[in-house]
């Protein structure tokens, strides 16, 4: 998965890529409602015709930036949760790594959230499968925390999880990047609070 940083898309990009990382930038910049197709390819410096090569229309645009978040992160989860480890250890490996991916990608995250309302509705559900199956992944590891007695069993994993991702996403409305709280240090605060909260 390929992101320039905010304000710059290398040229060296492959030209979907360079199109998704200009189009994810524009669309947290000014809103996928905002922005044209034009603005898209003249910021990217490629025609139309190149992009509709690829992209049959902004809405395939704004679902790959969903897409590809979610892939990646499940594919970290995934390996988070299946390898080496008590399930504490790697329930915090898995929540302190959404919280790094979603900083990293911070643009798409932004656009995630923001957007995920104007996509069709076929798409619209099919992004919504994929976050119920992170989810469900997650909470898998709050189960077996549970059972094995590191967590409180009377705090349903459900309402764990929700509680998590729900500050979870609130991180593209007030955090901005260059401020005085490193995002390692943000992480582990949030990290922290969900842990303790589940703790016998």
């Amino acid at each position: 998965m390929t992101q320039a940083p905010v304000g710059r898309v290398p040229g060296n990009l492959p030209l979907p890529d360079r199109l998704l990382a200009v189009a994810t930038r524009m669309f947290a910049e000014k809103g996928f409602e905002n922005t044209s197709v034009q603005e898209i390819v003249n910021a990217a410096g490629v025609t139309k015709g190149a992009m509709y090569h690829y992209f049959g229309s902004k809405d395939d645009l704004l679902y790959e930036i969903y897409h590809r978040l979610l892939g990646l992160q499940m594919s970290r989860l995934e390996q988070i949760a299946d390898g080496p480890g008590t399930a504490e250890e790697r329930l915090r490996a898995a929540a302190v790594d959404v919280l790094n991916t979603s900083f990293l990608y911070l643009d798409d995250f932004t656009v995630f959230f923001r957007s995920t309302h104007l996509l069709p509705r076929d798409r619209r559900e099919a992004v919504r499968a994929e976050r119920r199956r992170y989810h469900e992944r997650f909470r898998a590891l709050v189960e077996e925390g549970q059972r094995a007695g590191a967590f409180r069993a009377a705090t349903p994993a459900d309402i764990a999880v929700h509680f998590f991702f729900g500050t979870v996403h609130q991180i593209g409305v007030w955090y901005r990047p260059g401020g005085t709280l490193k995002t390692e240090a943000i992480s582990d605060h949030y990290v922290d609070l969900f842990l303790n909260g589940l703790r016998r």
